[in-house]
């Protein structure tokens, strides 16, 4: 038991949301992917996660998620921009993570490669008071109300083909910052602290011989080390209006997606049914989407899509 304590001072635990819609937050992960669509992109996504959730006094303690991101390619700079505020809250804590990143984009081979760099800021409170300890009083405990702010950077490249395939690996929340110890008075007591985590990401679009149909597997490997996710999934267009599509979350959920798009709005439903084996709900998930395309020069490329001849 002695050796237990002396060795376990810090405990780290996968603290990043994951959308299952994580095809349309790229820019939130990865910075390299910054003005890679060839216009000011503008998103929201709203997740509640096993919806209903309650813990033994009722109260609601079920994650739920908002995200609002945009992206636009800036020519001066050779590169594009991004923004994104996420406010992610999961049982008595709630973070407020502030993401500004910039890409330098490189003509590569057939496709753009984006090298990306965020700054990041993220306030994280948690309430303690409404947590209930095994053993009551205990002075190692933090009480009431703590929040810290942490500034800390991410990293990313992101090479695409348009039309065709991409790849994305990118870092965030790179050197893992630190804030203030959660009891002044101790100085073994734990701290928030910034929750690295290295994303793998990449998509394929698979042309039928009738143009109205494309389908697009997709894949995105997200590791803090401690613990990996793994998502695959797959959507197939119809006329580049409608959309229907799967995604697995290995050892976690199975979802069914959908959605539609208006002129240059789209909006995308999907629904996770958990496949733990826990008495939980299902998942429910609403991204909207915007992109308002920008007349830009581009160098002459070659596009296998048929829809480019």
């Amino acid at each position: 038991m002695m050796i237990f304590v002396v060795t376990s001072t810090v405990v780290m635990a996968q603290q990043a949301p994951m959308f299952t819609n994580y095809s349309n937050s790229y820019a939130t992960i990865n910075p390299g992917y910054g003005g890679l669509s060839e216009g000011i992109n503008i998103m929201g996504i709203y997740r509640d996660q096993w919806t209903g959730f309650k813990d033994i006094d009722g109260n609601a303690v079920a994650p739920n998620t908002m995200l609002f991101s945009g992206d636009m390619p800036v020519k001066f700079l050779r590169g594009g921009a991004s923004l994104s505020v996420m406010k992610d809250q999961i049982g008595f804590e709630d973070n407020i993570n502030v993401n500004l990143g910039y890409s330098y984009h490189l003509d590569l081979g057939p496709g753009v490669l984006g090298m990306g760099l965020a700054f990041n800021m993220i306030n994280r409170t948690v309430d303690f008071s409404k947590f209930k300890p095994t053993v009551g009083n205990d002075p190692i405990l933090p009480s009431g109300e703590q929040s810290a702010m942490l500034l800390d950077a991410s990293v990313g490249l992101f090479w695409q083909i348009p039309e065709t395939f991409y790849i994305g690996l990118s870092a965030t929340n790179l050197f893992e910052s630190k804030g203030k110890e959660l009891l002044e008075n101790s100085t073994s007591s734990a701290s928030f602290m910034g929750d690295r985590t290295f994303y793998l990401t990449a998509g394929y679009e698979y042309q039928f011989n009738n143009p109205v149909y494309v389908l697009v597997p997709s894949i995105c490997l997200m590791s803090d080390i401690a613990s990996t996710q793994i998502n695959a999934g797959a959507k197939l267009f119809y006329n580049n209006k409608f959309w229907f599509g799967v995604n697995y979350r290995y050892q976690e959920s199975v979802a069914a997606m959908a959605g539609f798009k208006i002129n240059d709005i789209q909006i995308s439903y999907s629904y996770d049914i958990n496949t733990m084996g826990l008495a939980v709900q299902g998942s429910h998930e609403v991204c909207v989407s915007y992109l308002l395309k920008l007349d830009l020069e581009k160098s002459p490329r070659i596009y296998r899509s048929i829809r480019y001849l």
